[in-house]
């Protein structure tokens, strides 16, 4: 590969923050109607006034002759002292990647107490979510609790019901894990057609993080718990929702359900359940019980409200599936993605995630032709169990137009399925557990549109 092929793939980033929150109010009005019109217009308008690129070298280009001043004179930072060490406390981003965030629900729902914020999938490299890029998912608003005032109980089919406080809990044998943790309503806006730009909108109710904590199965032992005739247990949030999910004792005798208070390294952040969470690997988010203040050990499902009510899916037939908890194998492209623009033909590395909430992705595949022909992309390592996979793939683009895709592959066997498959089973009127194959098409002038094939 010389040295054209490699420089002459440049790609504009995608307009994050195309809606402001009066743009947000009037989708808010217009998906009572049934309408996108706002949306559509507002993310045209955002990507019409990024004819400027503000993207990496591309705002100082090097100079065709004449030299790089960039390089020919030393800059100001070469030449004097910087700032202090430990100038501030907790370190933050580079002022240059300031627009780099979370985002809010665009329409989801109607207040900030009760919604959602993706992540920005596009911006990040590798498999680690930075906590403060997570995607958040409130039922009545996130709280800063005080840990020393902080309780958790087992209660329920137990020989002696226990109460723990933090600092017990923190002093037990913990582990640290990898895993995803995604919405059950993640891309819940594609199930009928094309609803959102960027992948920030339609994959980014998803994160993954390093969780360190306890094994359940080690405090329902302490307290004695029946693990012969206590087939479920119900996990209860401490916030104002009291959200409550049950729990298959099954997923917990394996020891992978964690009741969790480090993410990546530090304490939870309070948008992520500080200072304690459930962690339900493989199973969507709303399992992963945040503030978690009890769980009770009983001999069938509770049916709560949001397993009996909410977080169902509809059938083609009218009737709905409950208890659909495991998240399915999907996979995406996050680079070139919605939103973004293609500057130059030539070499571009695809690049994208994989996840599987039964286990670790198998492989890969990478179509540029809306799945006619498929090449078996590379799998960075580390390759974990209900965890992120980061691939890649080599793409020369020739300036014609193109649809990306990208279909994974788990080591149970399960195969992502196009709309087309998932439709036939699931109709179009479901919300949750969408993990169809995405499709962008990259357009003649560069720019990459989320569209669906039929």
């Amino acid at each position: 590969m010389n040295h054209d092929e490699l420089t002459s793939g440049r790609v504009l980033k995608a307009p994050e923050n195309f809606l402001s929150k009066d743009g947000i109010k009037t989708v808010v009005a217009q998906a009572r109607g049934g309408r996108r019109d706002f949306i559509r217009n507002a993310f045209a308008a955002a990507v019409a006034g990024a004819a400027a690129p503000a993207a990496l070298s591309q705002v100082n280009p090097v100079p065709v002759e004449g030299g790089d001043a960039n390089i020919l004179v030393l800059p100001e930072h070469a030449k004097g002292l910087g700032l202090g060490v430990a100038t501030d406390g907790y370190g933050k981003p580079s002022k240059y990647e300031a627009n780099v965030q979370r985002r809010q629900s665009p329409g989801l729902t109607q207040t900030t107490q009760a919604s959602v914020s993706f992540a920005p999938l596009q911006s990040l490299f590798g498999i680690i979510t930075p906590s403060g890029l997570h995607f958040e998912r409130h039922h009545q608003g996130w709280w800063d609790i005080d840990p020393s005032k902080h309780r958790f109980m087992v209660n329920g089919m137990v020989k002696e019901a226990k109460v723990f406080t933090m600092d017990e809990i923190m002093r037990l044998p913990s582990v640290s894990r990898f895993h995803f943790i995604e919405c059950g309503a993640n891309t819940a806006a594609e199930w009928g057609n094309v609803a959102v730009p960027t992948v920030q909108y339609t994959h980014g109710m998803i994160s993954c993080s390093e969780f360190t904590g306890v094994p359940l199965i080690t405090l329902l032992e302490i307290a004695g718990a029946d693990l012969k005739n206590g087939k479920f247990v119900l996990a209860e949030g401490g916030e104002g929702s009291s959200m409550t999910r049950t729990i298959p004792m099954s997923l917990i005798l394996s020891g992978e359900v964690l009741v969790a208070y480090g993410q990546n390294g530090e304490m939870l952040r309070p948008e992520n359940g500080y200072p304690l969470r459930l962690v339900v690997p493989g199973v969507q988010g709303v399992s992963w019980i945040k503030y978690l203040r009890r769980v009770e050990v009983g001999d069938k499902p509770y049916g709560t409200k949001d397993e009996a009510i909410h977080y169902i899916d509809l059938q083609p037939d009218g009737t709905h599936r409950q208890y659909t908890s495991i998240q399915e194998c999907k996979s995406v492209v996050t680079t070139p993605s919605g939103g973004q623009v293609l500057l130059d033909k030539g070499f571009y590395n695809i690049t994208g995630l994989a996840w599987s909430g039964k286990g670790k992705i198998k492989k890969v595949d990478v179509s540029v032709d809306g799945g006619r022909n498929w090449r078996q992309a590379r799998l960075e390592t580390p390759v974990l169990s209900k965890a992120f996979s980061r691939f890649n793939i080599d793409w020369v683009w020739d300036g014609k137009p193109a649809i990306i895709q990208s279909r994974a592959v788990d080591e149970t066997g399960y195969v992502q399925p196009t709309y087309k498959q998932l439709r036939a089973v699931r109709g179009t009127r479901s919300i949750y557990h969408n993990n169809a194959i995405q499709s962008w098409l990259v357009q003649e002038n560069g720019e990459v549109k989320n569209v669906q094939l039929s």
